[in-house]
């Protein structure tokens, strides 16, 4: 079963406690319309642990500046895989036939540019000052992450619909994980390539950032911090400021940087590569 939540700005309706995905897609404008940046980067395809670093600019076509300290974060326990976002790359050089490609239930989180688009939590309401559009997770909540499911990268309330799903995961859960989370529109039908308003069967679902188990512990295809970090992020994120989220291992990004109107990366080094654990 999948890290669990997806939902694009553009495909979201809550009303009355109904959280449902239309089939709306937003326009796939990518990096170089945004004001705010989540960079995540990690030391190859198949390392777990990575860094994050948030920037920031005034305007597009300005430079981007750096805010904050990086952060230490975890991707999926197989490491990343090319997503479904709003840039695609299967034509460029860059994309070698060897490098993985993000499918359901493999382990691996989405390389790629993607839209930020919500913040969900436990509490019944988002703290204040918060900007970013709040699903306040319920019992009934669930995501869909059954591709044969007509809701499928779906988050609805089962109350409000007729279930045909064989797979799902109750977002209201009995730990910290999904205390603070941030929706990634991954494979939510916005990209160019499949020319479609529709998720792609079987190209990875519900992918968020959250809370996560510590250092060295991978998702099953999320991406995820220290509660405390991702405060600061959520804090921070501003949909009017088109907020989104590059991720890629260092030397796609390098690669990459210039073509699709990146920051440089800061000096540090990324951190050792290791396969770590996995959690749901």
């Amino acid at each position: 079963m999948r890290c669990l939540l997806q939902m694009s700005l553009g495909m979201l309706v809550i009303s009355c406690g109904l959280v449902a995905a239309q089939t709306q897609a937003r326009p796939a404008s990518g990096p170089e319309s945004s004001m705010q940046l989540l960079v995540v980067t990690t030391p190859g395809w198949d390392a777990v642990e990575g860094k994050l670093q948030r920037y920031e600019r005034a305007n597009p076509g300005r430079n981007w500046k750096a805010v904050g300290p990086s952060v230490s974060v975890v991707v999926g326990k197989s490491g990343l895989g090319w997503g479904l976002g709003v840039l695609q790359v299967g034509s460029h050089p860059v994309h070698a036939a060897s490098d993985p490609v993000k499918k359901e239930g493999d382990g691996r989180a989405p390389a790629g540019a993607f839209h930020l688009s919500a913040a969900f939590g436990y509490a019944p309401q988002q703290p204040s000052g918060w900007k970013m559009p709040y699903v306040a997770v319920t019992p009934s909540i669930e995501c869909v992450d059954d591709s044969a499911s007509r809701f499928y990268n779906r988050v609805v309330d089962r109350r409000t619909v007729s279930p045909d799903w064989k797979s799902s995961e109750h977002m209201l859960l009995s730990d910290e994980r999904y205390r603070w989370g941030i929706v990634v529109d991954h494979n939510a039908g916005q990209n160019t390539q499949t020319h479609t308003s529709l998720p792609v069967p079987g190209g990875g679902s519900c992918i968020f950032l959250h809370i996560w188990r510590g250092p060295g512990t991978g998702t099953v295809g999320c991406t995820a911090m220290p509660q405390k970090q991702l405060e600061a992020v959520l804090a921070w994120l501003d949909p009017a400021q088109a907020p989104m989220l590059v991720q890629l291992p260092v030397i796609q990004y390098k690669t990459l940087r210039k073509q699709w109107n990146l920051p440089p990366l800061p000096g540090p080094e990324q951190p050792p590569k290791t396969r770590g654990h996995a959690f749901r």
